[in-house]
């Protein structure tokens, strides 16, 4: 812990200097040319050169002796995840807590008994405090969970923010608020003052007395350094790669370990200005400044792209220190996460803690629900339909539901049918509207919701390759190819013009927005160009929509199909582009314009498959990974991770925006997914595989991990609607959201 420690103040140290490290190396910025995309810079002007004073931030992980434990604990773990029961069935706990091994079984007593001793002292020197010490206590104790000398950081129940009110216990901090005089009030202080007001009418739970674990004293104490270890392990990841992390639980970890609080943590921002609807945009939002060349070299080495001062550089490896993770410090830490989801105690702690957050939230339900619809009404002009929504999981080739493409498909076949669609490969000839539907028997008075055949059935569940088969109409791939398709005959007209009515729809609404997935498969180095290309001249844009890149995890297919040689050249087909487009916008202008308007990478795929290979020190490079066999998951999202902190450090030197990570995680398949998950993502998609790990679901939680669940689409997929565990996510305090998935293949009216 102490090492991880040390590993932040160095990032701290670091960030401090990234002002002026940002003044002096916005590369290009002050020869940063006026004239806008697609104007060729001046002739003569030479680029100026790449190098950077910033250092690496990644503080390696120190060998100790219990690293080798850790890696067999964590063994078994994989072992036992590939086990079939271990992946399908609920982790089902007894009534009782249990007890995991002999050891512990003959220590029982003992502890029980100390933990006795130790409350009966406790509670007479409580009985003896002055009511004034005892307040005192109350509220310093009231976000900390103690016992004796243990202390273990632990989140305040965050309000339930059903309306503009919301709970907030007797002996808190905002409870002892002063309130201003009436004379001194302004207008935003009285509706603040109005809604206090409401709030104090709410029935309280506050939970007194020194201890209020429920556990052992030495089971508290472990568990507190454990999971203290486990966020300040997310903290250094997240931190790495320009991510979030909340600042609640990074106030709490800087009391554990000493270290001062980041300038941007001890700040608030004020949102009395936010306007209710944001500008809109006007003129073309894809005709922005192009910055300079730098002078610089890139060139994969051990599956990241590194940055070089100059070629000479790169002959003799002297990369430019951009920061970046450890690959063997990466392992180590995994295997400690590992550990820890395996451990009986903790999962013991982890679930009675879990099971008080969502039994407080019950009670608050029973207690005050009558009194939050009430001052729901209060609120003016709002209501469930104009509220703001934005769908964070949502795939552009589905995002329309099947009404909509029905009508478009229809619609087409009467204005475009001697229009050349499609490129008949065994025919080698082109093919119009009209033929294609003529090829198929069918015209548009036959074509309707059910022979379009897109609704997922229960015949999809646990049959992901059926799912996949419902992306195309009237189960023909060319009917995909030609209408949801951005690199076809027609250059994704079709397609284009199916998000932008949808994008209409969503401006329509006024509160609804989106953030679409497109897909990079990493086959060849053109697909990024061919799918800016497809967002720049069709002028796919809306101030409701934002993107995302999914990359399908389907290196298996492409090697054995000979497409690709190594692993190494997928990553390079997928992250070279955007170091080239970062260094030299001018060498591809479409993908830098386009790039403003994306927010992350996605990694998506089935993960019900079996994974029979685990990723170790022994793994391969990606340049020497040429099996046919799949990549891990972890090994996928390792390389994609690495990849965007040398690239998110890169772009934020030249001023443009970064991405974050957030795959689809904890859908299906072993529970280890969301370990990796846990380090590396800001967000995921899914994570119904929480239900079966405790300990992780509560690390989610003091962590605040976003989490986009679907209940409909699990409900064809993997789980059946009413066991989902949104509401019991939700409950317990998660961070959860609802989202839509695949409208095209689950929805069968428009999303409100």
């Amino acid at each position: 812990m102490e090492q991880i420690a040390n590993g932040l103040h160095m990032s701290d140290t670091v960030d401090a200097s990234s002002q002026n490290l940002r003044s002096n190396l916005r590369l290009g910025l002050d020869t940063e040319c006026d004239e806008v995309a697609g104007e060729e810079r001046s002739e003569g002007t030479s680029p100026s050169t790449f190098s950077p004073s910033r250092k690496g931030t990644f503080l390696k992980k120190q060998h100790t002796l219990k690293d080798q434990e850790y890696a067999e604990i964590a063994r078994q773990v994989f072992e036992n995840s590939r086990v079939e029961e271990s992946r399908c069935a609920n982790y089902e706990f007894p009534e009782e807590i249990p007890i995991e091994n002999q050891q512990e079984i003959k220590t029982a007593v003992q502890r029980h008994l100390n933990y006795a001793s130790a409350t009966v002292k406790a509670s007479r020197v409580f009985c003896t405090c002055s009511r004034e010490t005892m307040i005192k206590n109350d509220k310093s104790s009231d976000h900390f969970l103690t016992s004796c000398c243990c202390f273990i950081p632990h989140l305040p129940r965050r309000p339930r923010k059903r309306t503009r009110s919301h709970t907030v216990d007797a002996d808190s901090e905002d409870a002892a608020l002063p309130v201003p005089e009436p004379a001194q009030l302004t207008r935003s202080d009285e509706n603040m003052q109005i809604h206090k007001q409401i709030d104090m009418d709410f029935q309280r739970v506050s939970i007194s007395g020194e201890d209020t674990s429920g556990v052992p004293v030495d089971d508290l104490r472990d568990a507190s350094s454990l999971l203290v270890q486990a966020l300040l392990i997310r903290e250094k990841y997240m931190k790495l790669n320009l991510q979030s992390f909340p600042k609640t639980t990074k106030r709490f970890l800087r009391t554990v370990d000493d270290e001062p609080l980041d300038e941007e943590d001890t700040t608030s921002h004020d949102d009395e200005d936010h306007p209710i609807h944001p500008p809109a945009t006007k003129g073309n939002p894809f005709q922005n400044p192009i910055l300079s060349e730098i002078c610089c070299e890139l060139k994969m080495v051990e599956g990241v792209v590194q940055v070089f001062e100059s070629a000479s550089c790169s002959e003799q490896q002297e990369v430019i220190n951009l920061p970046q993770p450890d690959r063997e410090s990466f392992l180590a830490d995994m295997n400690i996460l590992m550990a820890l989801i395996a451990n009986g105690p903790i999962k013991s702690f982890a679930y009675r803690r879990l099971s008080y957050l969502s039994s407080r939230f019950q009670l608050h339900s029973l207690l005050n629900e009558m009194k939050e619809l009430a001052a729901q009404k209060t609120v003016p002009h709002r209501d469930f339909y104009n509220i703001r929504k934005v769908d964070t999981h949502v795939h552009a080739a589905s995002c329309m539901n099947q009404k909509h493409l029905l009508r478009f498909i229809k619609k087409m076949i009467k204005q475009d049918s001697e229009k050349f669609v499609y490129f008949d490969k065994k025919e080698k000839r082109m093919m119009t509207l009209k033929e294609v539907f003529d090829s198929l028997g069918l015209t548009a008075y036959d074509i309707n919701i059910d022979t379009l055949d897109v609704h997922a059935d229960r015949n999809t569940f646990h049959r992901f390759d059926k799912f996949n088969s419902k992306y195309n109409p009237v189960g023909e791939s060319k009917l995909r190819e030609i209408f949801i398709k951005t690199d076809n005959y027609m250059n994704g007209e079709y397609f284009a013009r199916i998000i932008k009515e949808v994008g209409a729809d969503l401006e329509e609404s006024k509160y609804q927005n989106a953030e679409y997935r497109l897909s990079i498969y990493g086959r060849n180095s053109d697909e990024w160009d061919q799918l800016a290309k497809w967002a720049v001249s069709h002028q796919v844009y809306s101030d409701n929509i934002r993107w995302l890149v999914q990359i399908p995890r389907l290196f298996d297919i492409y090697r054995s199909n000979g497409i690709l040689s190594n692993f190494g050249e997928m990553l390079t087909n997928i992250f070279m582009p955007l170091f080239e487009v970062t260094k030299d916008p001018s060498s591809h202008p479409e993908l830098h314009q386009f790039l403003q308007f994306l927010t992350g990478f996605d990694s998506v795929d089935d993960e019900s498959k079996p994974e029979d290979i685990v990723f170790t020190m022994d793994s391969p490079t990606p340049e020497k990974w040429e099996a046919t066999e799949n990549p891990p998951y972890a090994y996928y999202l390792y390389y994609m991770y690495s990849n965007l902190v040398v690239l998110n450090h890169f772009r934020q030197e030249r001023g443009l925006n970064t991405f974050v990570l957030r795959p689809h995680c904890g859908e299906a398949g072993p529970v280890h997914h969301l370990v990796s998950g846990f380090m590396l993502a800001e967000n995921i998609s899914h994570g119904l595989l929480l239900r079966k790990a405790p300990v992780l679901q509560y690390l989610y939680y003091l962590a605040q991990v976003g989490i986009a669940m679907s209940p409909l689409s699990n409900n064809s997929l993997f789980l059946n609607y009413h066991r989902n565990p949104l509401p019991e996510f939700l409950a317990r305090g998660l961070v959860v959201s609802l989202s839509t998935d695949d409208p095209l293949q689950f929805h069968f009216t428009k999303v409100s």
